[in-house]
């Protein structure tokens, strides 16, 4: 998956902190995704919403990686995301927690499995322009 993409690294994102990512959701997004973590094989939030992707329509899935291998998904049962729009999605990282805001829809809360207490990847990929990605 990849018509669009981004990584960053060595950002330091701490407990008590936010990033907030801006972008577009192309026309034609079948899915797109954003990751945080440590590294793409260890994501305390894969973030993942499918118009029609892997068997789900208007579905959001989050997971986290450990090491290489998925762990339990989450299907939170909002969907605000709609074909060529703006969107922009607040990620804070409490500790215990990351918890994603997004216009439209209430917060998602989803644990810090890995139990990192720093977050220094973000990887976006898929159907989605990123316009910004900023640090408030």
């Amino acid at each position: 998956m990849s018509k669009c993409g981004v990584i960053a690294t060595q950002f330091k994102l701490c407990p008590g902190e936010s990033l907030v990512v801006k972008g577009t959701i192309l026309p034609d997004c079948k899915e797109f995704e954003i990751n945080l973590g440590k590294d793409c094989d260890n994501l305390a939030l894969h973030f993942n919403p499918r118009f029609d992707c892997k068997g789900d329509v208007n579905t959001l899935v989050c997971n986290s990686r450990r090491g290489s291998a998925w762990e339990d998904e989450e299907r939170p049962p909002d969907f605000p995301f709609r074909h060529n729009c703006e969107v922009e999605i607040t990620f804070s990282f409490t500790g215990n927690d990351i918890r994603v805001k997004m216009e439209g829809s209430g917060e998602i809360v989803f644990p810090n499995r890995l139990c990192l207490n720093l977050i220094d990847y973000l990887g976006v990929a898929g159907d989605f322009r990123i316009k910004s990605v900023t640090f408030p």
